[in-house]
């Protein structure tokens, strides 16, 4: 397998160091709103990542983290009267179930900031200790950028550019600000208030930005980790400024690959809140676009290329998961396939996993599927007999959906529903065989209030789950 690691800015083998399990660290959302489209884009990218490292045999142990204290969670809390888990206790439950809307894998871990205080309290500990840290005239620790030579590798940063000894306190600034940065800041009166604030050996405060990615990494994954991942918004400053304190701290590699994901634009403009054209996983859900059609017109893109998001090109993604829903139709309902069928199939996997282990190329596996299932439908008209074909196309079909995941969630093989739909057409042909139509028309009736579309062929009847 072959992944772009943005550490080397080249496409490089990848394995996990223990040749078994890839412990992996994806940054996840600052629950103060829910995430728009343009964050799932990453988290998608993401769910493609750790679906493909499963295909290719080993485990996977992921941390996503939940950011739920921040400048913007109080500054919310404040606002509203209300402490910060009151603002972000709702809005995690929402990231859960937008999730799961769009079919992203569950992490084997998703820590909060908040329940992980003691150990950012003693990576700042170690950080101070080591001379790297220290505490300025605000009440705030800081990290000191230049006492860590090899600060800005990870985004190529101009050294000229690092103002050391400067201080930046906020949680989120821009490139021009490289500067020392807060791994712990002293509490103000709107933190206390809001319950973000925590008692620590240079006073009450709360963790800067940074830092909590850092400690639940650490902590949950160990000091080397093989893989970390997230938009390309994060490289800087976030991701330098985790390597900065975790390398500083230990004296080992943060992470062995760095793998970041591009953004995703709305008819040619970045997505943010601040331009107006946020589109959240509810919109889409009131229009119709299901977790399988924002899967593939995702997919239709390399995840590190910029993706524009239009209604023409969602209805494209919607006709195409219908024809993929036609297509696991009709695999769950054939009896009988031909030995061409079979030599298809196994092509088509060995497409399909070539490209997702050349650093995940979702669009050339995705061509893959459509041409094998072009391939499929004019193999299964011929009407062959051969059952052995039919399950190495069902298997073969099985495994690229299980990391494309593009059938639409009504158009599975639904046993109960495709046992019932059998016994109801079963009935129905010997109403028409028995010329009782009224009958037959009555069952199809029945049939069709399912929503199960019926096509009368000279095959015989065919049935789909409605998409």
């Amino acid at each position: 397998m072959q992944l772009y690691n943005s550490l080397s800015r080249a496409v490089e083998p990848f394995a996990p160091a223990d040749g078994h399990t890839v412990r992996m660290y994806t940054c996840g959302p600052t629950v103060y709103n829910p995430a728009h489209i343009g964050n799932f884009r990453t988290f998608l990218f993401e769910d493609l990542l750790r679906r493909t490292l499963r295909l290719a045999g080993w485990k996977v142990e992921q941390v996503m983290n939940l950011t739920d204290v921040d400048d913007k969670i109080i500054t919310r809390a404040s606002q509203q009267g209300r402490t910060i888990r009151e603002v972000t206790e709702p809005v995690t439950a929402v990231f859960h179930a937008d999730r799961a809307h769009l079919r992203i894998e569950d992490a084997e871990h998703y820590p909060k900031a908040t329940d992980y205080i003691p150990q950012m309290i003693a990576l700042v500990e170690r950080l101070v200790a080591r001379g790297v840290a220290y505490k300025a005239d605000d009440g705030s620790v800081y990290f000191a950028i230049g006492k860590f030579p090899a600060y800005g590798r990870l985004s190529r940063l101009d050294t000229r550019e690092i103002k050391a000894g400067a201080r930046v306190a906020q949680d989120d600034y821009a490139k021009e600000n490289a500067q020392d940065f807060a791994l712990w800041k002293a509490a103000r009166p709107e933190d206390e208030a809001s319950g973000a604030a925590w008692d620590s050996p240079w006073g009450r405060g709360r963790p800067g930005w940074h830092l909590e990615c850092s400690a639940m990494a650490m902590d949950l994954l160990g000091e080397t980790i093989d893989l970390h991942a997230g938009g390309v918004d994060l490289v800087f400053p976030h991701h330098e400024d985790e390597i900065a304190q975790s390398e500083a701290a230990t004296g080992k590699p943060f992470a062995r690959f760095w793998c970041h994901g591009e953004f995703l634009q709305v008819d040619g403009a970045k997505m943010a809140k601040r331009v107006g054209n946020v589109t959240n996983v509810a919109d889409l859900r009131t229009q119709g676009v299901s977790g399988a059609a924002l899967r593939h017109f995702v997919f239709s893109t390399h995840y590190r290329k910029q993706i524009n998001l239009s209604g023409e090109a969602l209805e494209g993604s919607l006709a195409a998961v219908r024809r993929v829903a036609d297509f696991a139709a009709r695999l769950a309902t054939e009896t009988g396939g031909t030995p061409e069928l079979a030599v298809a199939a196994r092509e088509a996997e060995a497409g399909a996993r070539a490209a997702l282990f050349d650093d995940l190329n979702a669009p050339e596996a995705m061509a893959t599927l459509f041409s094998f299932i072009t391939v499929a439908n004019r193999e299964l008209d011929r009407r062959g007999g051969d059952a052995a074909a039919l399950a190495e196309a069902r298997r073969v079909f099985g495994v690229i959906d299980g990391v494309l995941d593009i059938v639409p969630e009504a158009a599975g093989a639904d046993d109960v529903l495709a046992a019932w739909v059998e016994e109801r057409l079963a009935a129905r042909a010997a109403a028409r065989k028995a010329r009782d139509f009224s009958r037959a028309d009555a069952i199809r009736r029945e049939i069709e209030a399912r929503g199960v579309a019926l096509e009368d062929t000279p095959q015989g009847t065919r049935w789909k789950p409605g998409a």
